[in-house]
């Protein structure tokens, strides 16, 4: 039953989330509201623990030498899988698609949907970045953005609605004065996209050949002479008797 394929369908999935963030920029200005410098704000996949902790402590360079991570940054991990029956069709529907020399083609059967949660963390240090990167991301969700994805090869258009869920921010400055302050933003998003079997090969018929043998004397077999067969709407034509123009009809000469 289990054979081993790879469509990389969640890869490409992950790879086309992360690709929405990472290109977002914070401006920092001076007093005089003229601009001081543009920071593009770095993006990585990893668990919302992983970074905090990065953040809580310190990394050694050396044994003298000790630097905290850098902020602000953003990090996205996937949260959940769940089947999703309202999209559901018809599992033996199959998709084909023909080679370019005509001669055989590829299928598979029916895709299965699913919702892929996906959680995204913003993580700055004053709250002015934090908001620069919030109104980057939200104009576009109105809940949802739709991305295209060529999933396969038979599949290479896939429309995946990626939908916002829900946005929350946490500000962390208890504890002692030279605690370092942590804002952080969580997005969660919900993508409804498929997941796809293996791609299987066929051949295409090229060629037929069909052998018409009736009752009566004229289609006696073996078939000598020439000999034609009249096809009507309502039946094969048996000899003399069919009124010309009532049918359609087509005339098959078979010669010794």
């Amino acid at each position: 039953m289990f054979t081993q394929f790879y469509n990389e369908a969640i890869r490409k999935l992950v790879i086309g989330f992360g690709s929405l963030f990472n290109d977002i920029r914070i401006i920092r200005k001076n007093p005089d509201d003229t601009t001081k410098e543009t920071i593009r704000v770095p993006l990585s996949y990893g668990p919302k623990e992983k970074f905090i902790r990065r953040i809580a402590e310190s990394s050694s360079i050396s044994n003298t030498s000790k630097v905290q991570i850098t902020l602000p940054r953003i990090g996205f991990d996937i949260t959940g899988y769940a089947y999703d029956p309202s999209r559901k069709t018809n599992k033996l529907r199959k998709r084909k698609v023909t080679s370019t020399d005509g001669t055989n083609y590829s299928y598979s059967y029916n895709e299965v949907p699913y919702i892929i949660n996906f959680g995204l963390y913003v993580f700055t240090r004053n709250q002015d970045d934090n908001l620069q990167i919030i109104e980057q991301v939200l104009p576009y969700f109105t809940p949802e953005f739709v991305v295209s994805f060529n999933m396969n090869d038979v599949n290479k258009k896939v429309d995946v609605p990626i939908v916002l869920n829900s946005v929350s921010t946490i500000e962390e400055y208890e504890g002692e004065f030279d605690t370092r302050r942590n804002i952080t933003s969580s997005f969660e998003f919900s993508a409804k996209t498929y997941v796809y079997g293996p791609i299987k090969t066929g051949k295409i018929i090229l060629t037929s050949e069909i052998d018409i043998f009736g009752e009566s004397d004229k289609f006696n077999f073996p078939v000598t002479g020439a000999h034609d067969l009249r096809i009507g709407i309502t039946g094969g034509y048996t000899g003399a008797g069919y009124t010309a123009g009532n049918e359609i009809y087509g005339e098959f000469y078979y010669e010794t």
